[in-house]
């Protein structure tokens, strides 16, 4: 019997009207002979409310009571969904993170999963039952607490559940029907893609795209687990085919630009007349690391005089604490001046036949150009390149390069 993990969004169990359609897919994979886990969110708004719930009774707060409060909200989904299973006469029994269990390290608000051992639940399957598992969830086993995953957590549990129950694929059920060429909303004509590599998912994810939570694709990757993306609104008896998320080699034809994604949470920050001499980069960018703060795109200017510029970006909401940082440890690091901006976005081009095809990235530079978009900083990688940009350019700059590499819906 083929084994099958589901995972529903926030907006797919909104309501209780919703969570019912929840079980027309599920039944569907049961009568197709299926063993079936599902993962949930909570409620669309309810982890928001949790989270404003805790600010109001401590600004700062101890986040080991913190995962405590947000838990909660996966633990009413896992059991209402329950509940309207064995209505609908499929037996279901709700697991929460700790009972699954999902052992974490003890990262509080972030944490990482460790393992799952999922003897419990391949017990259920063997008596026909129907698993619901609380995602975002897990317990630090020394501690005996609670612990969340971060925003999106709900994404890694499920991907991580099939790896361990060896699942046949992981179905990611959500409010888009599958994985786009970018967001339709900026370009109509973008359109839904039938297989995407893993390779292409992750930095997809990682450069702005909020189908999938990064860790999730890395999970994926790491387990060769088949992912399809699909949306919970398609009618439970005809379903799309959503996007499978696979491996290079299961794609027949891969494009040279598979996806345009972009990201307007950037902020840059640039240190003028920098020392030019080793162990300058470290003095800047370690503090930066122990904080807690990623830093992304890189630029130095050519050395004139010994001295050089260096650019570089951050997160938006970062960049208050790292330009703090940096202004704390300007004796230490030797710069002449600290320059900042917000209003930057990023714009990355994606796919994995960029390895086999020169002047990729030197097109869309040209393209750019002609639109009058200023560059204002570049990275690479072997299947990614990105652009920073002025945020005001950003609609412009992904519909130039999403025609440009051909990647426009056919009427």
């Amino acid at each position: 019997m083929s084994r099958l993990v589901m995972k529903f969004g926030g907006t797919s169990v909104a309501s209780v009207e919703r969570i019912k359609n929840v079980v027309r897919h599920v039944n569907r994979e049961v009568a197709a002979g299926h063993e079936v886990a599902v993962v949930v969110s909570a409620m669309s708004g309810k982890t928001n409310e949790l989270v404003a719930w805790c600010k109001e009774a401590s600004p700062l707060h101890d986040m080991r009571e913190y995962d405590a409060v947000v838990a909660s909200g996966e633990q009413v989904t896992a059991g209402l969904l329950a509940l309207a299973l064995q209505q609908a006469g499929l037996p279901a029994r709700s697991w929460q993170g700790w009972q699954a269990p999902v052992l974490t390290d003890d990262g509080h608000g972030a944490a990482r999963i460790l393992s799952i051992e999922p003897a419990g639940i391949l017990e259920g399957f063997s008596r026909g039952e129907v698993a619901v598992v609380a995602g975002f969830q897990g317990v630090h086993r020394p501690t005996n607490r609670i612990t969340t995953l971060g925003r999106g957590g709900s994404d890694t549990s499920a991907v991580a559940l099939a790896a361990a129950v060896k699942a046949d694929r992981c179905d990611i059920y959500t409010d888009v029907d599958g994985v786009y060429t970018t967001d339709p909303r900026i370009v109509p004509r973008a359109r839904r893609m039938d297989k995407v590599a893993f390779e292409e998912m992750l930095e997809m994810a990682s450069a702005g795209a909020k189908v999938l939570q990064v860790r999730s694709v890395e999970v994926a990757l790491k387990h060769d687990m088949p992912t399809y993306v699909r949306s919970s609104f398609d009618d439970p008896d005809h379903p799309g085919s959503g996007t499978l998320i696979c491996k290079e080699e299961d794609i027949v034809e891969a494009q040279v630009v598979t996806g345009i994604a972009f990201s307007r949470d950037e902020a840059q920050i640039t240190l003028r007349r920098v020392a030019d001499k080793p162990g300058v980069a470290a003095s800047v960018f370690m503090p930066l690391a122990e904080a807690g703060i990623n830093v992304d795109m890189i630029v130095q200017t050519i050395s004139q005089d010994n001295m050089t510029d260096m650019t570089f970006t951050v997160g938006a909401a970062d960049y208050d604490r790292a330009r703090a940082l940096l202004e704390k440890t300007r004796s230490d690091i030797g710069y002449a001046a600290i320059v900042g901006a917000r209003d930057v976005a990023k714009v990355s081009a994606i796919g994995v036949g960029m390895r086999s095809h020169a002047g990729v990235a030197a097109r869309a530079f040209q393209a750019l150009s002609q639109k009058g978009i200023n560059i204002r900083a570049i990275t690479t990688s072997e299947i990614k390149f990105s652009v920073l940009i002025d945020a005001a350019y950003t609609e412009l700059a992904v519909r130039t390069l999403h025609t440009l590499y051909g990647l426009d819906k056919e009427d």
